[in-house]
This record gives C-alpha cells, sequence and structure tokens, in this order.
C-alpha cells in the first residue's frame, strides 16, 4: 500500500471472500461485495480434476490471492522441497495477485502437525524465519506475504515483541505482510494485553493484506476465558471497530473474510463482505447488510 488506498498487487481495495466449491455459482453471478477471492493453496496442488476447473473459471471472472497453510515458516526443520516444488507449479499456472504464509511452525522430526504453532521471538528464530522467508520468495519469484499468528502460550524465550520482530522480518527480506486483525484481537485477549496498542505499533506501512474472521469462545485449566481462532462464527464488533481504525489510518485495502468451518450459506457470507464494504468507504456499499456479531 502507498497510504493512498491503492494497490500494486493487482487485488482491489476492497473485500475478498475465501473461495469454498458451495459459494462457485454466487461468486460467478456477481451483485454482491465480493471483489477477489482467496484459496488455500494446499488444496489444489493436484493434477487437474474438478476442483482445478472449477479454480479456473473463478481466475477467469475475480482476481485470486494464495494463502498457504504447509510450508511451516518457523520450522526448525528446513523447508520441504518438495512442498516448495508444487506450490511453485500450482503459483506458475493460477498466476495470484498475492501470496502469503504464517508466522508459525507445523513439523516436527519429520512428522506434519494439523495446526499452526507460535514460536519464540528471539534473535535464532529471527534468522531462521528470515532465511525461510528468503527461500519461499527466491523459490516461488516473487515476494510474499506474512501473517502475524493467534497466541495461546508466551514463550520464556523470547526477547522482542512480535510487532518488533516482524518489523525486523520485513527489513531483512524485503517481504510485504499480512495483518490478521481476529488474530490481534485473539492474541490480546488469551495474553492479556491491548489490541489497540498492538496495531499502533505494528508495521501498517508494509501490511497488503487484511485478514478478519470468527472465533470461539472456551476456558482455559484455571476457568479464564480463551479465545480460538476458528474460522466458524461472523466477525465480532470489537474486531470490526479494531478493523474501522485500521481502515482510518492505512486508508482502503484489500480485506479478506475467513469463514472455513461450518461455512454458511452465501448470504451470511456475502453480509459480512458488505459490512467491511462500508467500512471501507467503497461506492454503493448496502447500508442495510449487517453481520450478526456473536
Amino acid at each position: 500500500m502507498d497510504g493512498t488506498g491503492r494497490n500494486p498487487s493487482g487485488i482491489p481495495p476492497a473485500p475478498g471472500v475465501g473461495y469454498k466449491p458451495q459459494h462457485h455459482d454466487a461468486l460467478l453471478a456477481g451483485g454482491h461485495e465480493a471483489a477477489w477471492v482467496e484459496i488455500h493453496a494446499e488444496n489444489y496442488m493436484g493434477d487437474g480434476g474438478p476442483a482445478i476447473s472449477r479454480l479456473a473459471a473463478i481466475r477467469e471472472a475475480l482476481p485470486v490471492s494464495c494463502h498457504g497453510v504447509g510450508l511451516s515458516i518457523g520450522g526448525e526443520r528446513n523447508l520441504d522441497r518438495k512442498h516448495l516444488a508444487r506450490l511453485r507449479a500450482l503459483v506458475d499456472w493460477l498466476r495470484p495477485s498475492l501470496f502469503s504464509e504464517h508466522l508459525a511452525w507445523s513439523t516436527h522430526e519429520g512428522g506434519f502437525l494439523n495446526d499452526l504453532l507460535p514460536l519464540p521471538y528471539n534473535a535464532t528464530t529471527l534468522s531462521r524465519v528470515a532465511d525461510h522467508v528468503d527461500e519461499v520468495q527466491n523459490a516461488l519469484g516473487r515476494k510474499m506475504l506474512l501473517e502475524n499468528p493467534s497466541n495461546y502460550v508466551s514463550f520464556a524465550e523470547t526477547t522482542m515483541s512480535e510487532c518488533e520482530f516482524l518489523e525486523e522480518i520485513v527489513s531483512r527480506t524485503g517481504c510485504g505482510l499480512l495483518l490478521d486483525i481476529n488474530n490481534v484481537f485473539v492474541s490480546a485477549a488469551n495474553q492479556r494485553f491491548e489490541a489497540m496498542s498492538y496495531i499502533e505499533s505494528f508495521p501498517l506501512h508494509r501490511v497488503e493484506e487484511i485478514h478478519l474472521g470468527g472465533h470461539e469462545r472456551d476456558e482455559d485449566e484455571t476457568g479464564s476465558t480463551l479465545l480460538i481462532d476458528s474460522h466458524s462464527r461472523p466477525v465480532v464488533d470489537p474486531v470490526w471497530e479494531l478493523y474501522a481504525h485500521v481502515v482510518d489510518r492505512m486508508g482502503a485495502t484489500p480485506t479478506l473474510i475467513e469463514w472455513d468451518n461450518e461455512v454458511p450459506e452465501w448470504a451470511a457470507l456475502a453480509a459480512e463482505a458488505a459490512r467491511a464494504a462500508r467500512i471501507l468507504g467503497l461506492p454503493n456499499a448496502p447500508e442495510h447488510a449487517q453481520a450478526t456479531a456473536a
């Protein structure tokens, strides 16, 4: 972003939605606020088939962003070169406007964990993550965006804040950032810090995409509230308020509505996109469409 609401990536500074096959026809029909879609890369690494055919039709109609969930950028082991090669093949075919991954790890001693796990922020992990980001960008031949995680634990080994860590990664690698505002809210509640203070410290000038999603409330072993980044509910009002503040600071920015579990009917997802459109100040955004906050 250049501070004026323009984005050189080709993704419009407007709402997008995570692509789900059950919404395929509605997306192609138009008449909604979703101006682009995002896919999870690992769902489309096969050769051909109906899923690829449907994605090809979507690609012809709407800009596409590609979001990885399996690179294990923060992991101690080397990146999986076979995975990187499959990802490069997908990116070369799909030609997404943006590619992003998580500041997290999911591999250990040859195994893969079906989760995105946090890491301590110190000089050792900084060097490792920077090397992995460089490797991904070189393999793909493009800049990637790195997403802030949702955190449930903290580490005694941490010596810098998450925002300081991300800013240093950007400085070393030239990557961009993806700001997940629900992750900020979840982490703030779980780690007992102020979400707005985190936003004020975040390097917003390097943000090229925003994520909004829903979460679940649970309790930890002490009975304290624990928020789980589930992507299974509407965006809650406090997250919308943080989002409005970010848009006020940055200008209109590509904004994804994430809803990956308990996926609703299209109308519910379209209502979330319409609410984002109003906050972005887009012309003709419907005033009556309201998502239900939980």
